[in-house]
């Protein structure tokens, strides 16, 4: 029978297979009003934390939280002995949230705390046995005392709660450390004597002690003492806790005991106590029994569970719901197709308007910035700030850094820490400078510009500091003349503190790699999110989403100026927004949130097409008389002609 087994499931492994690498048909609706909706682009959920634990029948189980564009829905429950799975939905809206952090504890319930509410499940039981709101808004790191309490020390603004499931008593203690930019206290930490430690990030490093007892929570940190880093604690065995400050400094460590911060060397041995406790990316393994679950792909629906005992592996298939990865922006491909990626998975998407079909590929990296130019598609990735190319012409080959066969190829590996959210990736009208701007590392203010060479694959990173101090890169168009035409914003990195008050305008030289003018142009301005050339001289800009400016380069001043917000709406938004669409005969249009609208270009007249059925969110391009978008996981279009 086993021989009879094993071809059958090599033949059914090959199906799947194929079934994965074909085309699948969208089955596209129509909406009415000239809007189709072409349906999911990425059809899976993503885990937000992993764990093998056992069930009360005493079956080994794995857990996993799932993630979609609505947030973290459910947590999945497969039978690890037979792959029949489950799903018990979350007790509480996630609205869009989801895990960082989740802790599977001593007595085998498994917690997270996400959309401002702390949750129990209980796999014995099979079901949510505890959840509570809490201040805002979700763990960033989560630990168990040795009395089986629960903690969670929380971002944005260092909140921390404690559960004790022995007892039920639940305890917010508020946010205790508040600063003027978002926290990411990443580890946490009770000693033997109940005192609770957590480390701050990534703007500007600290330590925090916490007294349980009376809630006071006192920072370790004098404040010329904090680096641009993050703080971090762990609980060794012997009862203690031990603390970084971020620093390079020899004596960066802190022996944290009894409520009590005392400056240190490393320590001699570090014995750190284990706990099946980590960020998102929580994938523990083992079971209770000995058995091992290697692998767990919510993309092929397949995992693998290996028994040491007897050296045997067993692959699994099981399923889920999802409503599908939301949409992180797209464009038209030099074949004639729409391409694009989606987060939480990481995927490639392209759509085949002439034949209605979807085919979808795991990616390296976020796709954030997403361009054509000549028969190539551009790519600009977070968090490494790197550049893919995609050849639409060449077979599909998963990108390896060192395998010049990829395709897509990844021809500039980072440009972290100088960008790692790119927001505009400029395809120049030389034909081989690609131009990428975008916000820098986490817990940092202001991002760069990066300069690539196509021809001789070189690039030339510049930084804030060679640009504008404080500022990133939002928007930008090619000028006459080798120039640029730039559009900044002042908003931080992700956690970091706004340090400029107002974003500029600036034209920079390429040959020079030079600003020459700069100016705020108009007041009150955080980020001018999108630009056009326009005719002659001028550019269209938005700023703050919902400000339509005219600048006239040559005279470098503003001609025409409208707030759209009370008419059209905001613009749509996403880390590389794409707001306005041209079509080849020179038509403009600009993709609002509630819907589609022209720009007269000699009048700067602005008119509404149609309101759109959904919420417009990445964009967006033209295609054969047609406006592609996307809004949560779907892709839609709208017919102009219609």
């Amino acid at each position: 029978m086993q021989k009879v087994l094993l071809p059958m499931l090599a033949v059914l492994g090959l199906m799947l297979l194929v079934l994965m690498i074909s085309p699948a048909l969208a089955a596209s609706v129509d909406l009415g009003n000239g809007f189709m909706d072409h349906g999911v682009a990425t059809p899976n959920s993503n885990h937000r934390g992993t764990v093998a634990t056992v069930n009360g029948e005493g079956r080994n189980v794995v857990l996993l939280w799932l993630l979609d564009h609505t947030g973290c829905y459910a947590l999945l429950v497969i039978d690890a002995e037979t792959g029949e799975s489950q799903q018990r939905a979350i007790p509480f809206p996630p609205r869009g949230d989801s895990p960082f952090a989740s802790i599977l504890s001593s007595n085998n319930r498994y917690y997270t705390h996400f959309a401002s509410h702390f949750v129990e499940y209980d796999p014995v039981s099979d079901e949510f046995t505890f959840f509570h709101e809490t201040a805002p808004r979700m763990a960033m790191s989560m630990t168990e005392d040795d009395n089986g309490v629960i903690w969670s020390a929380t971002y944005p603004q260092s909140g921390v709660v404690s559960y004790n499931p022995a007892t039920g008593e639940f305890r917010d203690y508020g946010q205790l450390y508040e600063q003027n930019w978002a926290q990411y206290p990443r580890s946490v930490a009770a000693d033997d004597q109940g005192w609770i430690y957590f480390g701050v990030g990534s703007t500007a490093s600290q330590i925090i002690v916490l007294n349980p007892e009376t809630g006071e929570a006192t920072p370790v940190l004098s404040e010329d003492e904090r680096v641009q880093a993050s703080g971090s604690v762990y609980r060794d065995e012997n009862g203690k806790v031990y603390g970084r400050d971020g620093s390079d400094r020899d004596d960066s460590w802190f022996e944290l005991y009894e409520g009590k911060a005392t400056r240190m060397t490393a320590p001699e041995q570090r014995t750190p106590k284990s706990y099946i406790a980590s960020s998102q990316a929580l994938f523990h393994r083992n079971f209770p029994d000995g058995k091992i679950l290697r692998s767990c792909d919510l993309y092929t629906r397949k995992m693998v569970v290996e028994d040491p005992a007897t050296g045997q592996s067993q692959e699994l298939s099981f399923d889920y719901t999802s409503e599908g990865a939301h949409l992180m922006g797209l464009a038209t491909a030099p074949n004639g197709t729409i391409a694009g990626g989606t987060a939480f998975p990481m995927c490639f998407f392209n759509y085949n308007p002439d034949t209605d079909e979807w085919t979808n590929h795991p990616c390296m990296g976020q796709w954030n910035a997403v361009t054509p130019g000549n028969d190539r598609f551009y790519v600009g990735m977070y968090t490494s700030g790197g550049i893919l190319e995609w050849d639409p012409a060449r077979e599909w080959v998963p990108t390896k850094a060192d395998d010049p066969e990829s395709n897509p190829l990844l021809i500039h590996p980072r440009s972290s820490p100088t960008i790692i959210r790119p927001t505009q990736l400029l395809v120049h009208p030389d034909g081989k400078t690609l131009v990428l701007g975008g916000t820098p590392a986490y817990g940092h203010t202001g991002g760069g510009m990066l300069i690539f060479d196509l021809e001789t694959q070189t690039s030339t990173l510049l930084t804030h500091e060679d640009l504008l101090l404080y500022h990133s890169i939002h928007s930008m168009v090619p000028l006459d003349g080798g120039k640029l035409l730039v559009g900044s914003t002042v908003s931080a990195g992700t956690g970091g503190e706004r340090k400029a008050d107002q974003a500029e305008l600036y034209i920079f030289d390429m040959a020079t790699k030079q600003i020459e003018w700069h100016d705020p142009v108009i007041p009150n301005v955080s980020g001018f999110n999108a630009m056009l050339n326009g005719p002659g001289d001028l550019v269209f800009i938005f700023a703050n989403n919902r400000e339509f400016l005219v600048f006239d380069t040559s005279r470098r001043e503003i001609v025409h100026q409208e707030n759209t917000e009370d008419t059209f709406g905001v613009t749509n938004s996403q880390q590389g927004p794409r707001v306005f669409v041209t079509s080849p005969e020179g038509d403009i249009y600009i993709l609002f949130r509630k819907g589609i609208a022209s720009l007269n270009p000699e009048t700067f007249e602005i008119t509404m097409l149609a309101e759109s059925p959904v919420s417009i969110g990445p964009g967006g391009d033209y295609l054969n008389g047609r406006i592609y978008f996307g809004s949560g996981s779907h892709m839609y279009s709208y017919g102009l002609e219609e």
